[in-house]
């Protein structure tokens, strides 16, 4: 038997409810990214443009509550550079703290470099279901 699609618009649009319940959609209350204290210090560095990737670089796109691609795989050297590009805010978050952007919008930019080998997982600290995964080699 072939399995409908529907239990997974069903929990799409449960998380959805969620998020607007919780107010992630919101800016009410909220600190703005200009008002959120300065992340770790890091190599990272977040933008209001929207740029292309540096030279070298890859991007990660943040859109409909995801990361695409949810696994990366870029050279020792490498500056990755997350567009923001959806309806909420959003964070880029090391899972050991390594980098982090502050809440960030559509048409907003983060980027870090990674200079050493190894895997680096990630998530978006307001929605900690959204994750994946850096592979530097």
């Amino acid at each position: 038997m072939k399995p409908s699609g529907r239990p997974l618009f069903v929990l799409v649009a449960v998380l959805a409810l969620l998020a607007l319940a919780t107010g992630c959609g919101s800016n009410n209350g909220g600190a703005s990214p200009s008002a959120t204290a300065a992340p770790p210090a890091t190599s990272g560095s977040a933008t209001t443009s929207g740029s292309a990737a540096p030279s070298g670089g890859s991007t990660v796109e943040i859109n409909n509550f995801m990361f695409t691609p949810m696994s990366l795989t870029v050279p020792v050297g490498a500056t990755v550079t997350w567009k923001f590009d959806d309806s909420t805010q959003h964070t880029v978050t090391a899972d050991d703290n390594s980098f982090a952007s502050s809440a960030m919008g559509s048409g907003q930019t983060f980027t870090h470099t990674f200079t050493t080998a190894g895997t680096v997982p990630y998530h978006c600290s307001i929605h900690p279901s959204m994750t994946a995964t850096i592979i530097v080699k």
